[in-house]
């Protein structure tokens, strides 16, 4: 047994897995670590079962919960994020139970102990997406790797172990739902990572709509080289219209009987055109990212929340 204070959070998107969940969980942790607790998101966003978590939380039930029950389903690092948020632990994992296999929790752990401030683990399996999906998501990866040498696809699972102080830098931004997967990786902490096989239980495909948002909002958010690349298509097309201009000039000059020219004129227009539809794109997801995030109220709320009335912790931290 590990002797330290683990938060395992863990997202629930369908309330009648719960209890399920549960038992797997609270067996497993309780037999790997000294003290702990289990926080759940109920992220599926139906109507409350208020009767399951009272008696989940009831005498009868498990120690060491938490649950948050949210008004409406969110997307994951968002409610990730309320998971942390909420946690007390020396250490916090964050785990899919449909995708992660708990079993290396005690190996993430004893990682994370020894030298690392983060330990990642990597599902060799990973589950089915549509062939519009995946040629999306392994553009916008390329596209990520190359500006800031990160892989999201490798580099930054879901699966994670945080000590508190990765936790705490986390927290300290205003807006972390958006960056959470990637914030360890670019705060420069010491990271590990691990790979198991465990097949997924549900194909649990995105919209192709869903990925090219969250692409998009993962570049202007942590990224400041699109910026760069609008300053530079810029200055590219001032200058290209300068010297046109003399181009212009120098053959009405040196030449008697000038034809108009309408195939220079059109691919100049046409190239002109082009650079200023990038550079509005670009500024376009700029403003949008900076306005959503300006004018945009809380990415979640809780409607209600249970905790355990069996806390086998009390003591340790001073609560009556």
């Amino acid at each position: 047994m590990i002797n330290c204070f683990l938060s395992a959070v863990c997202v629930i998107k369908d309330q009648s897995e719960i209890v399920k969940v549960l038992e797997k969980l609270s067996y497993f942790i309780s037999k790997t670590v000294s003290d702990y607790e289990i926080i759940l998101i109920d992220n599926s966003g139906k109507s409350l079962n208020k009767e399951i978590y009272e008696k989940i939380t009831g005498h009868t039930g498990f120690p060491n919960i938490q649950i948050f029950v949210l008004t409406k389903r969110v997307d994951l690092n968002t409610a990730s994020w309320v998971g942390l948020e909420n946690s007390l632990g020396d250490y916090v994992i964050t785990i899919d139970y449909e995708e992660n296999k708990i079993e290396i929790i005690s190996d993430m752990l004893k990682e994370g102990i020894s030298d690392s401030d983060v330990v990642f683990a990597n599902n060799i399996y990973k589950s089915k997406q549509r062939i519009m999906y995946q040629i999306l998501r392994k553009f916008f990866s390329i596209l990520y790797k190359y500006l800031e040498n990160i892989d999201p696809l490798y580099d930054a699972p879901n699966y994670r172990l945080l000590n508190r102080k990765v936790v705490n830098y986390i927290l300290q931004h205003p807006h972390p739902s958006i960056t959470y997967r990637h914030l360890p990786l670019i705060g420069g902490f010491r990271s590990k990572y691990l790979t198991y096989k465990k097949k997924p239980k549900t194909l649990n495909q995105k919209s192709l709509l869903s990925g090219l948002n969250e692409g998009l909002r993962l570049l202007v958010s942590t990224t400041e080289t699109p910026m760069r690349i609008v300053t530079s298509l810029s200055i590219f097309g001032a200058f290209s219209n300068i010297i046109y201009s003399f181009y212009v000039i120098g053959i009405a000059i040196l030449k008697d009987n000038v034809e108009p020219g309408w195939v220079t004129l059109s691919l100049q227009q046409a190239g002109m055109f082009f650079l200023i539809s990038i550079v509005l794109l670009i500024l376009g997801e700029y403003i949008l990212n900076v306005a959503k995030l300006s004018n945009e109220g809380p990415s979640y709320h809780i409607s209600q929340e249970f905790y355990s009335e069996k806390v086998s912790i009390k003591e340790k931290l001073n609560i009556k």
